[in-house]
């Protein structure tokens, strides 16, 4: 999956945004409160809602008065995102179209679309469309060539009009595009890693992938190294590079069968536990773990990746970031280090800044004068640093 252009309206700072020809590693600058972290936050919605419900994904974020954009309480939030998709076995553009209102102060789905543009007859293909909980999905997705008429429509009720259709129906393998952009959704990962919540022993359970929350860092571990040794082998040589003294760390079975992370300093005899070690450490320990899954993520959100390391490791750290999205997993990243940004191809920045409360965002691409610059050498970490980037920084 990539997702080529997000439109939102009245979603926090975001009261009309646009983004458009978006590449598959994206990097965010900007100043604070700007908006960075509320993109990534529309992602996370979708995800609470798809696992829940529209209401509760909204009370998470303290109810729709509190998302919905300053002054535009009486009008809707839309989402929508254009992505390409594998489906029947060809990468195809899809749009996906989610709009929520209110009536009697409960949040409701006014509208929900997920549509394929066909070239051929013009008129989008619509997989699914739905209203307040009513609609209907096409069960004969595998002839994309067919005109209206021959579409076959299956009418459905949802249980409550604040339920996402994609829930519902991607469910069901006869509904492939909904059951497919689902799946989709439920893999996206948007990071909130806490040093803290990955010390100490874990119970010894199982997990492939990292939380979002790093808790299981000792268990995703100890998987690698059983099941990928190659990977774990590469994680542990890159540690070795850029943590001085760093010779091996292992995921450890305790006697009371709980697992600990113990990292080995080639100074000394005895391995230090997680708890012990810098958080640095911990957290590019992390970083590796997450950028070398064997299985990327469809999606994946990172926010700020340059606390806590040391600044000559970030230009690696970016690469690893860009190496991740050529694997097929798109990347978001937010950063204010211009070490990490030297590394970013200009195509892949963007820029927010805010006027009166509302956040536009700009390509860093698009401004020629920051083109010129780049092609003449110029490093866009410096070029930030030198306010090259319009309105970028706080006024």
């Amino acid at each position: 999956m990539q997702i080529t252009s997000i439109r939102i309206k009245n979603y926090r700072v975001f009261q009309d945004l646009r983004v458009e020809n978006i590449p598959p590693f994206c990097v965010l600058i900007g100043a604070n409160g700007t908006g960075k972290s509320t993109l990534f936050d529309i992602f996370g919605f979708l995800q609470d809602a798809l696992k829940n419900n529209i209401r509760q994904a909204l009370q998470i974020r303290g109810g729709y008065r509190e998302v919905v954009t300053r002054g535009k309480e009486k009008e809707d939030i839309k989402i929508e995102l254009q992505f390409q998709m594998d489906l029947l076995g060809k990468k195809r553009l899809f749009t996906y179209i989610l709009i929520i209102g209110q009536e009697n102060r409960k949040p409701v789905i006014q509208r929900e679309i997920l549509l394929y543009e066909r070239g051929e007859y013009g008129s989008p293909y619509k997989f699914l469309n739905f209203s307040k909980g009513k609609g209907y999905a096409i069960t004969n997705e595998e002839n994309f060539s067919q005109p209206d008429e021959e579409l076959q429509r299956e009418e459905q009720q949802l249980q409550s009009n604040d339920i996402l259709a994609i829930k519902g129906l991607g469910q069901f393998q006869r509904f492939q595009a909904a059951s497919a952009f689902r799946s989709l959704i439920e893999n996206w990962h948007v990071c909130d890693f806490h040093i803290s919540r990955s010390w100490g022993s874990k119970d010894s359970l199982y997990a492939e992938h990292l939380s979002p929350t790093g808790d299981n860092l000792a268990i995703v571990a100890q998987y690698l190294y059983q099941e990928y040794p190659k990977i774990f082998q590469t994680i542990l040589t890159k540690m070795k590079e850029r943590v001085p003294g760093i010779s091996t760390v292992e995921a450890k079975n305790t006697e009371d069968g709980r697992l600990i992370l113990k990292f080995q300093d080639e100074a000394f005899k005895d391995p230090f536990i997680d708890r012990y070690v810098s958080d640095g450490t911990m957290k590019m320990f992390a970083y590796l773990i997450l950028l070398f899954d064997p299985k990327p993520h469809p999606l994946l959100c990172v926010e700020e990746p340059e606390n806590h390391l040391y600044p000559t490791l970030l230009t690696e750290l970016a690469e690893e970031f860009a190496s991740y999205a050529n694997r097929g997993g798109q990347v978001f990243v937010s950063t204010h280090s211009p070490d990490f940004l030297n590394a970013v191809p200009l195509d892949s920045i963007f820029w927010l800044i805010k006027e009166k409360g509302i956040t536009k965002m700009f390509k860093a691409s698009d401004d020629e004068i920051l083109r010129k610059l780049v092609a003449e050498g110029d490093l866009p970490g410096y070029l930030w640093n030198q306010g090259w980037f319009k309105g970028v920084a706080p006024s």
